[in-house]
């Protein structure tokens, strides 16, 4: 009874998973610029690992899967933000213009 509860709720999260992942490759591809598809590159994409990892840790019921797991959500949420802010400070400082949409730069 509770293994087809978790692997109910582990298809559940496995599907939310994909469609943060799928909303993050659509952002990568409709947004305008480097730094507004960064945003839905790590934002999403990091929102949809996770949730698959947790799929991974509920659908296991193994100590060391779930801990793995576990490790590589908080591995995640700690890498994606400064991976980002450090692809974005160097394309701005290589000249990487902003959209023409965007009006303020407080670099500048």
């Amino acid at each position: 009874m509770i293994v087809e509860f978790a692997q109910y709720i582990a298809a559940l999260l496995i599907l939310a998973g994909a469609l943060f992942s799928l909303i993050a490759a659509v952002g990568v591809m409709r947004l305008p610029d480097l730094y507004t598809r960064l945003h839905a590159a790590t934002k999403a994409g990091a929102i949809g690992a996770g949730l698959i990892f947790l799929a991974l840790a509920v659908a296991s019921f193994d100590g060391a899967v779930v801990l793995r797991s576990l490790l590589g959500i908080v591995f995640l949420l700690l890498s994606t933000p400064v991976a980002a802010h450090l692809l974005a400070r160097a394309a701005y400082r290589s000249g990487e213009a902003p959209a023409p949409a965007t009006t303020v730069d407080d670099l500048q």
